[in-house]
């Protein structure tokens, strides 16, 4: 017999973006470089692992870049918890972009620019980056993967603030190309549920457990358009 909407198990998945690294700050493309936590990331980390050390959480799993391992560790430790990684939720691969910044890149590629800028979907990033559809397409199949493995649990999931977008579009409904107005903070608490058939938005940008810090949560430069 097949089971009621109301009978499916409800899987969330608690998106955490990782904590500030230097490059934040000076809005310079990551993207899959490895850049890693600075101090008040590692602070922020710290906090966030304390904010959930008394959620039910039933598995924490990460990008493989340091900057979300580092962000990772105090929460699985707080849980006692392994982190598992996985690269399908690295940020989105910025091509020639990653580690220029924001004013390089407007002056020396002002097409390439004017096209992210603009979210089409299709346009491959100049020196071997992704398409936003691509990228799309790894998410959704990592996110998917997660709710599939663990039907009716809540699941932490360390990741980048491009991965974050897809996400809440997956979530909402938003379409590829429409412009962001959601926020992706720096060690922020997103939290979707998935009913087994479809994703929907719970609570999204949460740093209240930032408030006592005295820097703020970075927004998410690299995914603005």
């Amino acid at each position: 017999m097949s089971a009621r909407a109301g009978d499916r198990p409800h899987t969330e998945l608690v998106l955490i973006r990782h904590g500030v690294t230097s490059w934040n700050r000076e809005r310079r493309f990551q993207g899959q470089i490895d850049i890693a936590l600075d101090a008040e990331g590692l602070a922020q980390a710290a906090l966030t692992g304390r904010r959930l050390a008394g959620w039910p959480l039933d598995a924490v799993y990460a990008s493989d870049l340091s900057r979300a391992r580092q962000t990772a560790e105090p929460i699985a430790a707080a849980r006692g918890l392994a982190t598992r990684f996985d690269s399908r939720l690295r940020e989105r691969h910025y091509g020639s972009f990653e580690g220029r910044t924001h004013d390089e890149l407007e002056r020396v590629e002002a097409e390439a620019w004017r096209r992210w800028r603009s979210r089409e979907p299709d346009f491959g990033l100049p020196g071997g980056g992704e398409s936003l559809r691509a990228f799309h397409e790894r998410v959704a199949s990592a996110l998917l993967d997660l709710v599939r493995l663990h039907p009716g649990q809540t699941v932490v999931v360390v990741t980048h603030g491009g991965v974050l977008d897809i996400a809440y579009r997956m979530a909402t409904g938003m379409p590829l190309e429409a412009p962001r107005r959601h926020d992706l903070l720096n060690a922020s608490l997103n939290r979707i549920g998935w009913d087994g058939r479809e994703f929907s938005l719970i609570a999204w940008a949460d740093v209240a457990h930032l408030e006592a810090e005295p820097g703020a949560a970075l927004d998410d430069v690299e995914a603005r358009p």
